[in-house]
């Protein structure tokens, strides 16, 4: 987790939105404080809400004074395009750019995080697909969409509300009414996909909820999907028998993001990168 699903994706997020370098361990004890207050028990809900909002402030602020430094001297990177881009009903306010950078910079990694731990903790409970993507290098694409689908970093979306009133299963679900989504059990529906808990990416058709749908489709979801298949497939081809130390691993508590805390890997070597 701190040594490789982790510093990919926020590399890349901060790069993208022009966080510099040697501001990301700053950016990681404030995405680790507000994700931690999704998770669950009570004893201590109060102290983990207190962090959030600390983190949270922080965050805006550091964001805010980037954007200003962006305003003033734009770069090639996103937060520079949010803040000069002048759209059909203008510009975005200030409030606006700052909310929407630190959804991009959280979101932007801590699900990607997951997907990489949780999809190296899957092959390595199928050794025989780690030899497979070594042999197949193209099985990785499927593999992850298979990861999606299996072991998704996002269970849960809470965040939802019923347009109109909902018949399902006898009941109805009245307009106005707050709806939780349980993606994880709807992409192992077994009336929607048959052996549902068996992981399986030689699947002819796999269709998900890993990243949502509709209008909330996950913005990023090309940029995890490559990160994914990078990641996984470095991994897999460099580590020389690589196997679990603990199974299972330590988890974080959050039921929405689920992932491991800590993911040892023992291995006896690391081959060179291809050039």
């Amino acid at each position: 987790m701190d040594e490789v699903a982790y510093p990919l994706p926020v590399t890349v997020i901060c790069r993208l939105l022009g966080v510099p370098r040697e501001d990301e361990p700053r950016f990681h004890a404030w995405a680790d404080a507000i994700v931690e207050s999704l998770g669950p028990g009570e004893e201590d809900r109060a102290e983990r809400e207190r962090g959030r909002a600390e983190a949270v402030s922080k965050l805006q602020t550091y964001l805010a004074d980037l954007a200003a430094t962006r305003r003033d001297a734009p770069g090639d990177d996103l937060l520079s395009g949010l803040v000069t881009y002048e759209g059909p009903e203008g510009r975005m306010s200030p409030v606006e750019v700052i909310a929407t950078a630190a959804l991009l910079l959280i979101a932007g990694h801590e699900t990607t995080v997951n997907l990489i731990a949780n999809g190296m903790l899957t092959l390595l409970r199928h050794p025989e697909l780690v030899k497979r993507l070594r042999a197949e290098p193209d099985l990785i694409v499927t593999t992850v969409e298979e990861l999606l689908r299996y072991e998704p970093p996002v269970h849960f979306l809470s965040s939802r509300v019923a347009l109109a009133d909902i018949p399902i299963a006898g009941t109805t679900i009245p307009a106005g009414a707050p709806v939780v989504l349980v993606l994880a059990s709807g992409s192992r529906d077994p009336a929607h996909v048959s052996h549902p808990d068996t992981f399986d990416p030689d699947r002819r058709y796999c269709e998900h909820l890993g990243f949502g749908g509709g209008i909330h489709y996950c913005f990023g979801a090309a940029l995890a999907r490559l990160e994914a298949q990078i990641a996984l497939q470095q991994l897999v081809n460099r580590l020389v028998n690589p196997r679990l130390v603990e199974d299972p691993p330590p988890y974080r508590p959050s039921a929405t993001l689920r992932g491991p805390r800590h993911l040892l890997v023992d291995f006896d070597a690391v081959t060179p990168a291809a050039p």
